[in-house]
């Protein structure tokens, strides 16, 4: 997760997968293995953390089928990754908990079950509830997904469009359209969040074109699916 706007992807992490160190992509089976091993060693050490599974991981953990690379979970305080890196000390440590100044981050990063494992703060000061890994946004908008004996608080998918469209990959954002228009989405959200963003506005009213059929719902808090 080095920008705050979604998922930990990079040159390194690419060359690193490419050379087998790591699965390059994974599907929401392996996704789902990996958060299990991750939630056995974290749940007993501190259960009463807050945490969100954000990025490509949030996605299709909701049932997008989408390029997904490693898991990211973001978190409300520094202590919540040295708390949850100490859980994971079984686990390959690829980055030690450390302050990454560029992007206002404390993260830190490991190896499970051969995925990327990224846990972080986004502390970046803001009051706006459209973003997805910093303001009120995660912390507000999220379902608690099933996955094996636990329930992962998953940030919206109205979230992750806005992150992916203000990062212009349709290869994220596409299949995130393509599964509201036949699942549902919050409309008004999302035309919230894409204006909050500063997207162009032709991008903006073609998105919201292809949306205008969708079946309505409200991005709810802490909603149980």
């Amino acid at each position: 997760m080095p920008v705050p706007t979604g998922d930990c992807e990079n040159e390194e992490k690419r060359k690193g997968a490419e050379m087998g160190h790591l699965t390059l992509s994974i599907d929401q089976v392996r996704l789902e293995e990996t958060l299990i091993m991750v939630l056995d060693h974290i749940m007993p050490a501190c259960p009463h953390l807050d945490y969100r599974l954000v990025g490509t991981g949030a996605a299709l953990l909701h049932g997008v089928s989408l390029p997904t690379a490693d898991v990211d979970i973001l978190v409300r305080e520094r202590h919540g990754v040295d708390a949850f890196g100490h859980a994971l000390s079984p686990f390959k440590c690829l980055e030690a908990p450390a302050w990454l100044a560029e992007t206002q981050q404390y993260y830190g990063n490991y190896e499970v079950n051969g995925v990327e494992v990224g846990i972080s703060t986004v502390e970046l000061a803001s009051d706006d509830d459209t973003i997805e890994t910093f303001g009120r946004g995660p912390w507000e908008y999220f379902t608690l997904l099933p996955c094996g004996p636990y329930t992962v608080p998953t940030v919206a998918l109205e979230l992750r469009l806005i992150s992916e469209l203000f990062r212009n990959r349709p290869d994220r954002y596409e299949p995130l359209i393509q599964f509201m228009q036949v699942n549902g989405c919050d409309l008004d959200f999302i035309q919230r969040g894409i204006a909050a963003a500063g997207l162009p506005q032709a991008m903006q009213d073609g998105i919201l074109n292809r949306l205008q059929g969708a079946p309505r719902r409200v991005a709810t808090r802490s909603a149980k699916r």
